[in-house]
């Protein structure tokens, strides 16, 4: 009597083993009845009946994917590598266990072709200076593809850019050259403004003679606030205009 009470007890607990399932808030399962779909259920405590059920468990959470460097060849002929990664969520169970082998490695396979065959229509420029362009424009096809599957992709972003070597000491020379440009084209900007304003100041000075001795005595102000040994006295010029007239008579 023991034994078959053992037994009995055994094979119910068995029983309760494989059919009894809990789902955190995050998963879902996705219920097949003698191969055929019921429904997706969870979260909580699911009931299964052994042998005659099976489940599923899809993650519903967002998840992170990385996808590794690429070869890639831009329009302009430059060979880089490219990598990036990719955030998306399961939407649908259903559709995610139904639709798709293996929504996971589908969709990191489509994120490489995706990346690989947007990075190649554009120039390099253009990779380094619109980037979320590019990254806007991958999350469109991507989400636009995996939507079948009940995936969404909320956001693409591409991580690093690596270039060959004289690529970099290219872009390195173009730099230096902008900034030698920039440096140049400030400087002669400086040096309009600055004639501007001895024209206006001199100008002025024709107008009102006086001006111009007030800044012959601050110059010799100046002079004279310096530790110099040697002080040069500047002589107006009005001085010598009478031996100039006299000159040219």
């Amino acid at each position: 009597m023991s034994v078959t009470v053992i037994v009995i007890v055994v094979l119910v607990v068995m029983f309760l083993a494989s059919a009894i399932r809990i789902l955190n808030e995050y998963e879902r399962g996705v219920i097949f009845r003698l191969g055929r779909i019921i429904d997706q259920k969870g979260p909580g405590l699911i009931i299964l009946i052994p042998v005659i059920d099976k489940m599923v468990k899809v993650d519903m959470r967002t998840i992170t994917l990385d996808v590794p460097p690429q070869d890639v060849i831009t329009r302009d002929n430059v060979s880089i590598k490219v990598n990036a990664v990719v955030y998306f969520r399961v939407m649908d169970a259903n559709s995610a266990v139904i639709d798709v082998e293996n929504f996971l490695y589908a969709t990191s396979q489509l994120a490489q072709t995706t990346l690989r065959s947007v990075c190649g229509q554009v120039e390099l420029d253009e990779i380094l200076s619109q980037r979320e362009k590019i990254n806007l424009h991958l999350q469109e096809i991507l989400d636009r593809s995996t939507d079948s599957w009940g995936i969404k992709v909320s956001l693409v972003e591409v991580k690093q850019i690596d270039l060959p070597e004289e690529m970099k000491r290219a872009i390195a020379k173009q730099a230096e050259a902008e900034r030698e440009r920039r440096a140049k084209v400030i400087n002669a900007e400086g040096e309009f403004q600055a004639a501007q304003k001895l024209i206006e100041a001199a100008a002025l000075m024709e107008t009102q003679p006086m001006s111009l001795q007030l800044r012959y005595l601050q110059t010799l102000n100046q002079i004279a606030s310096e530790n110099n040994s040697t002080t040069l006295f500047p002589i107006p010029i009005d001085l010598f205009k009478p031996f100039v007239k006299l000159a040219e008579k």
